[in-house]
C-alpha cells in the first residue's frame, strides 16, 4: 500500500496532524549528533556523529544520560545537560535550516483549513533556537508541545496525546508525521495512525512499528489531501 492509499483507505476523518520536530521540520539530525559527538568524546567516550544517529536518535538528552553512564563507568556531572543543551542552542540559532519542502507542507495543511501541532522530545528553548534560525517563529507560536510539558517523552505516547487534547481532537482523529523508531512507537501507542518520513529510502525499522512511508515533505499536502475530512 502506498502512503496515499494509506491515507486515503482512513476510516476516521482526519481533523489534525501532528508533526515531530527533529528530521521532519528542522534538519537538526547532522548539528546535533556532531555536537552530542563532541561533548561525549570530552568524557571520555570516543564516538562519532554517525554513532550518534545509531544510539540516541529520538531520545531527549536526559534519557541518553544512563546509556552514557554506563559506558564510561561513572557519573556525568549533575549540569552537563545543562551544559550540552546551550551548546545544541547556540548551534541551532547559527545553522539551523528547514527539511525541503517542510514550510511549505505546514503552510499548505494551513490552507486546507487543518490544525496541525508540534510535538518533540526536544526542550522549548531548543525549538525557540530552530524555528528562529528556520524564519517560522511566528507560524509555530502556541502550536509546540515539549517532553517538558509531559510525564514522559516518547516512546511513550504523552506528547501526542497533549497535542491532540489541545485541540480537543480524539487520537483517531489525527495523523502522526515521524521519521524515527521512536516516534513511530510513540504514535502506536497513542492509538494514531503515522506517515514515517523515510528521505533516505526504504526504513524497514519505521515499516516494522506501523509507519507508512513517504520520502518527501513535497509530497506531504497530497497525502493529507488524499484522506477523509
Amino acid at each position: 500500500m502506498t502512503a496515499r492509499a494509506f491515507m486515503a483507505a482512513r476510516t476516521a476523518p482526519l481533523r489534525l496532524v501532528i508533526f515531530d520536530c527533529d528530521g521532519v521540520l528542522a534538519d537538526s539530525e547532522p548539528l546535533a549528533n556532531r555536537v552530542s559527538a563532541e561533548m561525549i568524546s570530552e568524557e571520555g567516550l570516543a564516538i562519532s556523529p554517525e554513532e550518534c544517529v545509531r544510539r540516541f536518535v529520538g531520545l531527549n538528552l536526559e534519557a541518553m544520560v544512563p546509556v552514557i553512564e554506563a559506558e564510561i563507568g561513572r557519573k556525568l556531572t549533575h549540569d552537563w545537560v545543562d551544559r550540552l543543551t546551550s551548546r545544541l542552542i547556540e548551534a541551532f540559532g547559527r545553522e539551523m535550516k528547514p527539511i525541503p519542502g517542510a514550510i511549505e507542507a505546514m503552510q499548505a495543511i494551513t490552507a486546507m483549513g487543518l490544525p496541525w501541532r508540534v510535538a518533540s522530545n526536544s526542550s522549548h528553548a531548543e525549538m525557540a533556537a530552530k524555528f528562529s534560525a528556520m524564519g517560522i517563529s511566528a507560524m509555530v507560536a502556541g502550536r509546540l508541545h515539549s517532553y517538558t510539558d509531559v510525564a514522559e517523552g516518547k516512546p511513550a505516547p504523552d506528547l501526542f496525546l497533549a497535542a491532540a487534547a489541545a485541540e480537543g481532537i480524539a487520537p483517531l482523529y489525527c495523523v502522526v508525521i515521524e521519521d524515527s523508531v521512536t516516534g513511530a512507537r510513540a504514535a502506536a501507542a497513542a492509538g494514531m495512525p503515522c506517515l514515517g518520513f523515510a528521505p533516505h529510502g526504504d526504513d524497514p525499522r519505521l515499516r516494522a512499528v506501523g509507519a507508512q512511508l513517504f520520502d518527501s515533505m513535497f509530497d506531504l499536502p497530497a497525502l493529507i489531501a488524499a484522506a477523509p475530512r
